[in-house]
């Protein structure tokens, strides 16, 4: 009952922010064959791992130094887009696609954290990257983290964009997400659902960010779709199966933490409720050398709406050397 309930609050929530959701037309978006037809801001290259794995990135700008950027859950690397666009201008700028995400390759794969973090060490060594920055956008913030703990040798520093891992959850929240997260009930997901949950990732849903509905729509005729739905449920469960907070102590690195104040994913608001402002204090508090910066007018997806102050702060971090405050 417990389950339903929440189910039910979750629905409410959708049918009253609905109206401030940019609306894609139900016919108004392509079909696709397959994700690699999936338009991308960059010039896209793939790569071929030693596991048969091939992951598909952009590599963009020169520099002193080079960020890696991993995305979050059901994302991509356009998702980077206005960020790559403009710090390459001062870095070298490299988006992946996850495993089972995007253009890299669909598989039977695990979706552990450890998972994740190989492949992004992997690719650097196929790269001959010995040591770069990592960015990471919600559970590519918890990839990162788990990244930084297991290779800190291989991690200068860390930029986490609305991270995974901060919030922590109980035995019974992490069974429910696993059981309502599953490739079945992502595959099925309504279209106008799809359009809803994107909502939730924006203070104010942005007219530039509408390509994202539409790519998410076309992929459901894509071939490929079927490993893109089996990896969401796999990554769901790693992330709930290896909690990282009580870690965050552990890492080494200097840490560049950025929240928007009005994330309406952390904490979640039905298992959760809270401020986000909380959640990214617990974490910042943890992290030996961190610094936070609250964007405000922004939700979950941080470093699109607050772009311009998402970008100028990880500039500032990277030129000072990646100095950090402690306030």
């Amino acid at each position: 009952m417990k389950k339903i309930g929440l189910i039910l609050m979750l629905f409410s929530w959708m049918s009253i922010i609905k109206a401030q959701i940019l609306m894609t037309p139900m016919d108004d978006y392509p079909r696709i064959s397959t994700f690699d037809e999936l338009q991308y801001p960059f010039e896209t290259k793939k790569i071929q791992l030693s596991n048969e794995i091939t992951v598909a990135y952009a590599d963009e700008g020169k520099g002193s130094e080079t960020i890696i950027f991993i995305h979050g859950l059901g994302s991509y690397l356009p998702a980077w887009k206005k960020n790559v666009e403009v710090l390459r201008q001062y870095y070298r700028c490299i988006a992946i696609d996850l495993p089972g995400y995007g253009k890299s390759s669909k598989g039977d794969y695990e979706g552990s954290m450890e998972f994740f973090s190989d492949v992004v060490i992997q690719f650097a060594d196929k790269l001959g990257l010995k040591q770069f920055v990592l960015a990471g956008h919600s559970m590519g913030g918890q990839i990162s983290i788990v990244t930084a703990l297991r290779y800190p040798q291989r991690i200068k520093a860390l930029i986490l964009a609305a991270p995974a891992g901060f919030e922590t959850f109980n035995e019974g929240q992490k069974q429910w997400f696993r059981e309502v997260v599953t490739a079945r009930s992502t595959a099925l997901t309504p279209a106008q659902t799809v359009q809803t949950n994107f909502g939730f990732n924006f203070y104010k849903f942005p007219k530039d960010a509408d390509f994202m509905i539409r790519d998410r729509l076309a992929m459901r005729f894509a071939a490929d779709f079927d490993g893109y739905c089996y990896i969401i449920p796999k990554s769901v469960q790693g992330m709930v199966n290896q909690p990282v907070f009580n870690l965050l102590d552990k890492l080494t690195q200097p840490t560049l933490i950025l929240f928007g104040k009005n994330d309406n994913l952390i904490p979640n608001r039905f298992l959760n409720p809270g401020r986000t402002s909380d959640v990214a204090m617990a974490g910042y508090n943890k992290i030996p050398k961190a610094s936070l910066i609250l964007i405000p007018k922004c939700g979950h997806f941080v470093q699109w709406e607050g772009a311009e102050t998402f970008n100028n702060e990880v500039k500032k971090f990277i030129d000072s050397g990646f100095i950090t405050e402690k306030k």
